[in-house]
């Protein structure tokens, strides 16, 4: 994952160009499209709870400090250090999550990061999404 946001985008500018302070986030958060959310954003692509009643967006630390949620850097690479898991899919038919995003929030907040799935997942009802330690990578090339 390395396809960075706007609000990213700005920051790092605003950061390293004009001295600015970069939000840090208190914690981090995977949240899953069913399209490209596109550095802009486009929320309405994010998973909802009409088609996936149990769906929410997960604290990549789960509830630990937010390094715990992340490996350390190493060559502008970062990896997800825990098991990241939702509610199996308890809507009443097929979720078709193509593409990942890193929030700052668990509702609303900004996109950081966002990447498509190598292949696309169709959860059937009842079915399970997780991703193994260091499934996800950030990466700043």
């Amino acid at each position: 994952m390395s396809k960075f946001s706007n609000y990213t985008e700005g920051n790092i500018v605003e950061t390293t160009l004009r001295g600015a302070a970069f939000p840090v986030p208190a914690k981090t958060y995977v949240a899953l499209f069913t399209a490209d959310p596109t550095d802009a954003n486009v929320t309405a692509n994010e998973v909802g709870v009409g088609a996936w009643p149990a769906y929410a967006r997960k604290d990549a630390a789960n509830g630990g400090a937010i390094a715990t949620g992340w490996s350390a850097n190493a060559d502008g690479v970062s990896s997800n250090a825990q098991v990241i898991t939702w509610a199996a899919n308890n809507g009443a038919s097929t979720v078709t999550v193509t593409h990942i995003g890193i929030y700052d929030a668990l509702t609303g907040g900004n996109l950081l990061y966002h990447s498509p799935l190598v292949s696309s997942k169709s959860l059937l009802v009842g079915d399970v999404l997780s991703f193994g330690i260091g499934a996800i990578s950030v990466t700043i090339a």
